[in-house]
């Protein structure tokens, strides 16, 4: 890379955090560079892939920071700049259509401000005043693509899709396909370009994706991706069985005008047999649009289909006229856009999903909506606490406002994160709605559903005999940091779990599974995705991890409170299963040497403990785990030794202040010689090292005789072991 390029790459890279008011002219430049290419790409992705690769609230963040770099840098505006863009170049797959008037894009609002600056803009055009009667039409911003379709005496003789506003493609033998838009109108002007927005409803998405997954097709992820790859197939027999909508509200040429008004352009339109929106509204003033927009945000998860914003415009078709255009835009219309990541449904059920440990998790079911780009139809609910509007410490969130089934509630999601209930909306809480009782017995198996003092959810007390917890403990047990046996994964686990002739109840089953399936593999290799040689795969990758380190293991039990890390240290502790087992089967919770030996390992604390013990004591699973230990080698958690080490073997403590190595590089040293390091003195305690400050351990260790010496004494034994 040459100079000049590693200096435009760093203030690509310096630029894009900068705000706009602190760029320098090059970071200005570079960043416009960055944002073009960007922009491209997410226009390209969108409108002619019907891929997109970021979310509507990461593009519009994109073309507002390209915007506001032009304003300040008008000098640096470049001549592919995107603010002088619409959509993308039309595809090589599709004939060209060139459009007579060409089909433009909106300027976005994101808040009651922009709103109002709006109608100041116009109000200043126009000479109007602040109290001058000025009307507007208000219509919900359909999310799908732009179609405008030409007739001729009365006739359909051509559709096009926008493309990049002046050309786009000819997608008439597809458009004939769809039951919304008439091949043929009566009274109708001579020539009649009608636009408008080709969609899917959210059944007919839902429907569609089904048939997709059972045919192994392309599933989509929204209706808007499922509309336009729909309506954009080279084949049109494949667009005839979608099942896309039109909606009808604007034109392009006309050979005679259709009203004076955008509101009774409107009318007309539907007059002559197409599909306009009933929620299309005419209004007076900021306070009104305002007023709409809330009314429709509230009704838009009741809808049936995606709308992500409402547009609004000036009424007056003479007072458009004198209005005009900028490059990309009409100076008498504005979209009002929702929050990305924010969307108003309505709470249709709460199921309870049980987990591995027993943890039973509230799932929102919800009616589906689009948050962000994807449709959700789930939504965490937390616990029972977050259900009833309090948080742990029984203080109130959302104000004390409780979720009952049939609330609306606000849904939020923010990239990747699992969508979440952010409030409810009381006013439209139907009145036979009912506080939610969460459950007191597990609704998988029927044991009791436990809370303990301190703990947020409840828990199935069922444990191996509850079919969720055994199923999640499985899937657990085969994951990567476990046992990661490959071709056995949650979904064959699902399947396993479910089958009568060849069950796997408990991870023990794993490893019979090739001795109950008989030599000649019959049982399994009829299965489906499982061949002869599948089947065999799957039983070498199974005796593949007959033999298995320790601390694998430990964590692949799924023992509560024990995470990888956890495991490790047990492992490193106790060396063996048969020693850990000898432990944790003499162990008693809260007293006693092997307790004192537990919780005395540096990184291991009374929660864990406790859990390590009640799991290898209860008698059912302890079974379990018995039949699984007989099937495998375990293998021994070694240390490497220094050469000569004297304190090998040993349990050293450290406490007080260290003042010439860091508490964790002594600890770190210690275990390379082959000591184990504790977090508390025991009687099992062979060294003490104290520093200044030390306090209670020092005491005991001087009470039970063990020999104890300061951070220089320590130094001086290791010497250089």
């Amino acid at each position: 890379m040459s100079d000049s390029e590693q200096e435009k790459g760093a203030a690509i890279k310096q630029g894009a955090g900068i705000a706009v008011d602190r760029l320098t002219t090059a970071e200005a430049k570079a960043e416009l560079s960055r944002l073009a290419a960007e922009i491209g790409a997410a226009n390209r992705a969108y409108h002619a892939e019907d891929a997109p690769e970021i979310s509507d609230a990461a593009y519009d963040a994109l073309k507002q920071r390209n915007a506001a770099i032009e304003a300040r840098f008008p000098e640096l505006k470049r001549a592919d700049s995107p603010s002088g863009q619409v959509g993308a170049a039309p595809s090589d797959g599709f004939g060209k259509v060139r459009h007579a008037v060409r089909m433009l894009s909106l300027e976005n609002a994101f808040d009651e401000t922009d709103v109002a600056e709006f109608d100041q803009r116009i109000r200043r055009f126009l000479g109007l005043s602040d109290d001058a009667p000025l009307a507007y039409t208000a219509e919900p911003k359909i999310d799908g693509l732009s179609l405008s379709l030409r007739y001729e005496n009365g006739a359909l003789v051509q559709a096009a899709t926008r493309g990049d506003g002046e050309v786009g493609e000819n997608v008439t033998a597809n458009a004939l396909t769809i039951a919304d838009i008439p091949q043929t109108l009566a009274g109708a002007p001579e020539i009649l370009e009608v636009r408008g927005e080709v969609y899917m409803s959210h059944a007919d998405f839902a429907a569609l994706n089904a048939r997709q997954e059972v045919t192994g097709g392309k599933t989509f992820a929204n209706p808007r991706n499922a509309a336009a790859g729909s309506l954009r197939q080279l084949d049109a027999g494949i667009t005839r069985a979608r099942p896309l909508r039109f909606f009808a509200y604007a034109w392009g040429e006309l050979s005679e005008p259709l009203s004076t008004t955008q509101h009774g352009a409107i009318a007309r339109l539907a007059g002559l047999g197409f599909q306009t929106n009933p929620l299309t509204d005419r209004l007076d003033g900021v306070e009104g649009l305002l007023r709409h927009y809330k009314d429709v945000e509230a009704r838009r998860a009741a809808l049936g289909y995606d709308i992500d914003g409402v547009v609004y415009k000036v009424d007056d078709l003479r007072l458009q006229e004198r209005l005009g255009f900028r490059s990309t835009t009409p100076r008498w219309a504005i979209a009002h856009k929702f929050p990305a990541e924010l969307a108003w449904t309505v709470l249709e059920a709460i199921d309870i999903q049980v987990g591995r440990t027993g943890a039973l998790s509230p799932v929102a079911r919800l009616r589906p909506v689009t948050v962000g780009g994807v449709v959700v139809s789930n939504a965490t609910l937390h616990n029972e606490d977050y259900i009833a509007g309090r948080d742990s410490t029984g203080g109130p969130i959302r104000e004390g406002r409780d979720i009952r089934v049939g609330d609306w509630v606000q849904v939020y999601r923010a990239g990747d994160v699992i969508p979440k209930i952010k409030d409810v909306d009381l006013s439209r809480r139907p009145a036979d709605a009912e506080p939610y009782v969460f459950p007191g017995v597990c609704p998988e198996c029927g044991s009791a559903a436990l809370r303990e003092p301190g703990d947020a959810v409840r828990r199935c007390a069922g444990g191996l005999i509850c079919p969720a917890q055994a199923v999640e403990k499985l899937k657990h047990f085969v994951s990567r940091g476990a046992f990661d046996i490959e071709g056995l994964g949650a979904k064959q686990i699902e399947m396993f779990f479910a089958d009568d002739l060849l069950p796997i109840r408990e991870p023990a089953d794993i490893f019979t599974l090739a001795a109950r399936d008989g030599a000649n593999l019959a049982k399994l290799a009829n299965r489906d995705g499982f061949g002869e040689k599948s089947t065999s795969k799957l039983f070498e990758a199974i005796e593949e991890r007959r033999e298995i380190p320790l601390a694998r293991l430990l964590f692949a039990l799924g023992i509560r409170h024990l995470g990888e890390a956890g495991a490790s240290i047990i492992a490193s502790h106790y060396g063996t299963w048969p020693a850990f087992e000898a432990a944790m089967t003499a162990a008693r919770i809260g007293e006693g040497p092997e307790w004192d030996d537990l919780v005395g390992i540096d990184g291991v604390g009374a929660v864990m403990a406790s859990s390590l013990i009640t799991t290898m004591q209860q008698e059912a699973e302890r079974a379990s785990i018995d039949r699984l230990v007989a099937q495998l080698e375990v293998q021994e958690s070694r240390r490497v030794v220094a050469e000569g080490s004297p304190v090998a073997g040993k349990t050293i403590v450290f406490t007080g202040t260290l003042e010439k190595m860091s508490r964790a590089e002594a600890k770190a040293r210690a275990e390379a010689l082959g000591a184990k390091v504790a977090g508390s003195v025991s009687a099992k305690t062979d060294l003490v090292v104290a520093g200044p400050g030390a306090g209670s351990k020092a005491k005991k260790a001087t009470d039970l005789g063990i020999e104890t010496i300061d951070e220089d004494g320590w130094l001086a034994l290791i010497g250089g072991a």
